[in-house]
């Protein structure tokens, strides 16, 4: 009998995965509307369950709180499907009639996804729905530290899809977890894609595989909080992400930067507030605790309540404590407060000037966090871009809590727990992966062209040199000598010099060369006979202004815009103009940045 824990999770691995790409062939030929009714179906169920899926989170891995994982199973399960609903993933996705082409989803077929031990179960319910939604099978590695509840969520899900018409088997879950299973998993010659969360190591793997794969980086989140803000309601919208699950999200604020005369006024909002501020022997303390390794987060002291983490330092602090504060000296790995720290602890840095705090958070973006997230709290639109600009990340977040805003609760980025950190990160994409990540497109496109059409004469490649003379050939004599003695006046000769050159025989030779007839002259062509004293010629017309530009078209701007909008303006190949009172519905947006159609404009 084999008794080898890692054989096991092999053996394991390898039966599922089959087992999965057996109930993918039926499953890949599903309609949109078959798939849709699977992905509602599941979503209700782990609707159902959400919040028992989230206390046995917190019970099996110890971090976090359940009401906060409720929230995040909901994000999965209720938010999400939303947002998908009329996204078209199967068949015919895009018909672009003007241009002759039809866009069509091909699924990729078995999705491996390799979770979290720190969001277990909204992960779970997260990479099952955008791969069914894409019409692909799944088989789940989960955490070895969060086993139990991901299998449960999992079989959750499986039940719901199995009722609603999916085949059995298209969602697998490893029951025996282990390193060297979900190493499996993502080389198996059936795996199509990975989706991979959790630390550098598995991410690294996945991305070390030989297989496509999304794989997301490390967050070491800064926000700045601009002097133009208001004080009261961006601390505690700070403390709000700071807090929420007690910082086991990577997305959550790591570090609030502010400009030294908002000192006092920000460390008396968060004293009223419940922050513990860290003298500076409790700051070295908490520093020593959290980092025993590099910038490797304790994994004792990940999603724990602030109170436990004070005493494990060696302080104590008030039982209404909501987050422990500790001011910075400065960046880098000889501070190492400034990394990412998956728990309820945030870092201060103030500086001298807004360019500086911009600097700042670069700085700590670059220690840790590229690519991922960063905010600013700020009433300054020009400054928030200018920000934004300035920012290697990803998701550049303005007044709100950076981990409901990353995730899509409280803005209108896609809802998404695989949040991607871009090329600057070793990552495959910079978005927060959706279903449209999880398929490919075929184009079915019409010959439109001959060949010799392809590649029409550029007219700048046409343009003459100053020695060559390019004339129509239909030009009769008279009317090519007098573009010759244009050409020479040009070249600034006088009109004395000009009247001894020989036009009538440049013309010929011209003509001549051109294949064209040189018919003799009439009496009345002046090319061939003397030319006569010239009379002074008259001053030159006053010229033409050019006639105004017209007037821009007035645009229609459209107040109301919903997703069948958004649909008839990508089959009409037009663009639909918004202005700042637009209502634009979260489906209309979605579509309407994924085909550029919205164009925002003023009146």
């Amino acid at each position: 009998m084999l008794e080898d824990k890692d054989l096991l999770s092999i053996q394991e691995v390898r039966a599922k995965v089959e087992l999965a790409y057996t109930a993918w062939q039926p499953y890949r030929r599903f309609n949109q509307q078959q798939v849709d009714a699977i992905v509602e179906a599941m979503a209700r169920a782990a609707r159902a369950a959400s919040m028992r899926l989230a206390e046995m989170a917190v019970q099996e891995t110890g971090y976090g709180r359940a009401e906060d994982k409720h929230a995040k199973n909901m994000l999965a399960a209720d938010l999400l499907p939303r947002r998908m609903q009329g996204m078209k993933t199967i068949g015919v996705i895009r018909e672009l009639p003007e241009e002759r082409v039809v866009e069509i989803a091909e699924p990729v077929g078995v999705v491996a996804a390799i979770l979290p031990t720190t969001n277990p179960t909204s992960t779970a319910i997260y990479k099952t729905l955008i791969s069914l939604k894409a019409g692909n099978a799944i088989v789940l590695s989960p955490h070895p530290r969060a086993k139990a509840c991901t299998c449960a969520t999992v079989d959750v899900l499986s039940r719901a899809a199995t009722a609603a018409g999916a085949p059995d088997g298209i969602i697998q879950c490893a029951t025996n977890a282990t390193m060297e299973g979900a190493n499996e998993l993502m080389r198996h010659k059936r795996t199509a894609v990975i989706l991979s969360t959790g630390g550098s190591g598995i991410v690294k793997a996945a991305y070390s595989s030989g297989k496509p794969a999304y794989g997301v980086g490390p967050g070491n989140v800064p926000v700045l909080l601009d002097t133009t803000a208001n004080i009261g309601e961006a601390v505690a919208k700070v403390l709000s992400g700071k807090t929420f699950d007690f910082g086991t999200l990577c997305s959550s604020e790591q570090t609030l930067v502010a400009e030294k005369p908002l000192r006092d006024a920000v460390l008396t909002e968060l004293r009223n507030r419940g922050a513990h501020i860290c003298d500076a022997p409790q700051a070295a303390a908490l520093a020593k605790l959290l980092f025993r390794q590099g910038t490797t987060v304790n994994a004792d002291c990940v999603g724990q309540d602030p109170r436990k983490i004070a005493q494990m330092a060696g302080f104590n602090v008030a039982d209404s404590t909501t987050v422990l504060i500790a001011e910075l000296g400065g960046i880098g790995h000889d501070h190492p407060l400034s990394a990412e720290k998956l728990s309820p602890v945030l870092s201060l840095y103030f500086v001298d000037s807004f360019d500086k705090a911009v600097d700042a958070c670069e700085a700590i973006l670059r220690f840790g966090g590229l690519g991922h997230t960063c905010g600013i709290h700020t009433e300054d639109d020009a400054k928030a871009r200018e920000f934004a600009r300035r920012m290697p990340a990803f998701r550049v977040l303005v007044n709100t809590p950076t981990p409901q805003g990353s995730t899509g609760i409280t803005t209108n980025v896609f809802p998404a727990m695989t949040l991607g950190c871009g090329a600057i990160a070793g990552n495959a994409t910079g978005d927060n992966v959706s279903p449209l990540h999880l398929i490919n497109t075929k184009r079915l496109a019409w010959a439109v062209r001959k060949p010799e059409e392809a590649f029409p004469p550029r007219p700048a490649d046409q343009e003459a040199s100053p020695t060559q003379i390019n004339m129509p050939t239909n030009m009769d004599k008279a009317t090519v000598a007098a573009a010759v003695e244009r050409y020479l006046t040009g070249r600034g000769l006088s009109d004395a010099t000009a009247s001894t050159v020989n036009v009538a025989s440049i013309v010929d030779r011209f003509l001549a060369s051109r294949g064209l007839p040189t018919p003799a002259p009439t009496p009345n062509c002046g090319c061939d006979l003397p030319e006569a004293p010239r009379a002074a010629d008259p001053k030159p017309a006053a010229p033409v202004p050019p006639p105004p530009p017209p007037a821009p078209p007035k645009l229609e701007i459209t107040d109301f815009v919903c997703e069948n909008d958004v649909r008839q303006a990508i089959n009409q190949s037009r663009k639909i103009y918004i202005g700042k009172k637009s209502i634009v519905t979260p489906s209309a947006r979605d579509l309407g940045i994924q085909y550029d159609v919205l164009v925002v404009a003023e009146r």
